[in-house]
Formats: C-alpha cells, structure tokens, sequence
C-alpha cells in the first residue's frame, strides 16, 4: 500500500519537475519501475493469503469445501509451489551477479540494479512460503482437522 503511494509522489513530482522545468532524471524513472515490481512481487503472498489471485471459477465455485480444497492442494503441490520454488532459485545468481559486480543502469543517472533483482527471488520465496501455508491448511480441511472460512477476496478501501 505504502508503495503505491510512494510511487505515486514520485511519478506525479516527476511529471512536475518536467513539465515545469523541462528536465527529467534516469533515476525517477528508474525508482518508478522498481516500485512497480516489488508492489507486485512482494504482494504475492499476501494476495494469495488472501484469497485475492484471478481464478477461472468455472467448476472450481460449483465443488464443495472438500472438492475445493483437493484442487487447492494439487494446484499447490504441482503448479504454484514448484513454479514459485524454480523461479525463486533461477531468479538468484542473477541477484548474486548484480551484487557482485555492482551492476548499474546503463543508462546515464541511472541506479544501481542489485535491490530490484533481489524482489525477484525474495518476492517468489515469499510466495512459496505462503503456498507451503496454503497446502499445510488444504491438508487440515482434508484430514477434517479444520474448516476454512468462505475466503472471498477482500479489500480494505
């Protein structure tokens, strides 16, 4: 939330400052997109925690609370938690590379690119660990140690 806000000022000053006084900065604009990314990448889990991710509910809405929880549970085990995991491990020696060799932007004021290539598997780790949180209350539905709550996407405004 607090990114979105963030980036906002930052894009709206920067508009200003180019419209006003007819110069810009590689690093603004920079510092927009990384924003951008970790808004998305950092919320992953937290969008999937709750209940917030697009689904196509054609059959899945029509099950009940245990045929729901199968499919949650084998969309985790074989799609959401071995992506997430492959993605996260991939996604590191490219962090590791920047790190290492203090990799800037090429282009001219631009920023140093290690932060925003760590969102990368740091964002897919955290979604990782809430879908192993997913699973673990997929498997408590199943064995009937718990019930879930009808979890319908919420928002606070």
């Amino acid at each position: 939330m607090w990114l979105i806000l963030a980036a906002t000022l930052i894009s709206t000053g920067n508009a200003l400052i180019r419209k006003i006084f007819g110069t810009s900065s590689n690093a603004w604009l920079e510092i927009q997109w990384y924003l951008f990314g970790a808004m998305f990448l950092l919320a992953a889990g937290y969008t999937l925690k709750h209940n917030g991710h697009v689904r196509i509910d054609i059959f899945y809405n029509r099950l009940g609370p245990r045929g729901q929880a199968w499919v949650d549970l084998i969309g985790g085990l074989l799609f959401l938690l071995p992506m997430a995991g492959l993605l996260a491990w991939l996604a590191w020696p490219m962090f590791h590379e920047a790190w290492v060799t203090h990799e800037m932007s090429p282009d001219a004021g631009g920023l140093v690119r290690w932060p925003v290539k760590l969102l990368l598997p740091a964002g897919f780790a955290l979604l990782a660990l809430q879908g192993v949180a997913e699973v673990i209350k997929r498997i408590g539905v199943l064995s009937g140690h718990m019930e879930l709550p009808r979890e319908a996407p919420e928002e606070e405004v």
